[in-house]
C-alpha cells in the first residue's frame, strides 16, 4: 500500500479510560485518506474522548492509535505538537478571538507556526476568508458576526494552513437549519478540494448523512456500527 493510499487515521483494538473508567473498549477503525466519517451517538457515549485521543490528548491504555502514519503517543511534547500542526480543529464554541478582527482570527495560526512574509500571510487569509463566503468581512469585528457567520469564521481558520486532516466537534449545535446546512456543504466541499480527511463529532444526523462517505455509531463503550450511510438506512 503505497502512502497516499494508507489510512489517515487508524485505532487497533484501542482502549481508553479516564482513571479507572473505562470510556471505550476495544475499539477498531480507520479513516481513508479524502474521505468524511460522521461520528454518531448518545451523550456521554465516548465521541469526544474519540477526538481527545486522535489529536493525543488522552493516551491509549491498550492497543494502537496511528494518525498521520505516527503512532500516538508521541515520544516527547514537541513531537505532538509537530504532529498537531498537521490538523485543523474547529471546535463547537468558535474560539474567535474578541480582541482580534475576522482577519487577524483567521491569520493567527499563519503567524504563530510559520515565517512567512506578511503578503503572504495576509493572501493566504482572504483566499480561506473567500473558500467560506466571508471574503469580505475581514474587517469586522466578533461581535458583528452573527452565529454561523462566527463558525465560517472557525472554519476558515482551521484550514487555513491545508490540514491533512480536519477534526470537528459538534459543528453545528447552535445554528438554525439554513446555517447548518451551509456548515455541512462547506465541510465536503473543503475537504474535496484541499485533499482533507475529516472526522465529525455531531448529534445532527440528517444534516451530516448526505455529506458523509462512512459512519460511526458509538454506544456501548465500542463502536455498534461502523459503515456507510446506505448501510446504516
Amino acid at each position: 500500500m503505497s502512502h497516499a493510499q494508507e489510512p489517515a487515521v487508524v485505532f487497533d483494538r484501542v482502549t481508553l479510560r479516564r482513571g479507572v473508567r473505562t470510556i471505550l473498549s476495544d475499539v477498531s477503525f480507520t479513516l481513508p485518506r479524502g474521505s468524511v466519517t460522521a461520528v454518531l451517538g448518545p451523550s456521554g457515549a465516548g465521541k469526544s474522548t474519540l477526538l481527545n485521543a486522535v489529536v493525543g490528548e488522552l493516551d491509549p491504555s491498550e492497543g494502537r492509535i496511528t494518525v498521520l502514519d505516527e503512532t500516538l503517543p508521541r515520544p516527547n511534547v514537541r513531537s505532538l505538537f509537530a504532529l498537531r500542526r498537521h490538523m485543523g480543529v474547529m471546535l463547537q464554541g468558535n474560539g474567535l478571538l474578541s480582541d482580534l478582527d475576522v482577519f487577524e482570527n483567521v491569520a493567527l495560526p499563519l503567524r504563530t507556526h510559520t515565517d512567512l512574509p506578511e503578503e503572504l500571510i495576509g493572501e493566504l487569509a482572504r483566499m480561506k476568508l473567500a473558500a467560506v463566503g466571508l471574503g469580505e468581512a475581514g474587517l469586522l469585528e466578533t461581535s458583528e458576526l452573527s452565529g454561523g457567520m462566527a463558525r465560517r469564521v472557525a472554519l476558515a481558520r482551521a484550514v487555513v494552513m491545508d490540514p491533512p486532516l480536519m477534526l470537528y466537534d459538534e459543528p453545528l449545535t447552535g445554528l438554525d437549519p439554513i446555517a447548518c446546512g451551509v456548515i455541512v456543504n462547506l465541510i465536503r466541499r473543503l475537504n474535496d478540494a484541499l485533499g482533507m480527511t475529516s472526522l465529525v463529532i455531531t448529534h445532527n444526523v440528517r444534516e451530516v448523512m448526505d455529506i458523509s462517505d462512512q459512519v460511526l455509531i458509538v454506544a456501548n463503550r465500542g463502536i455498534v456500527f461502523a459503515g456507510t450511510p446506505a448501510e446504516l438506512d
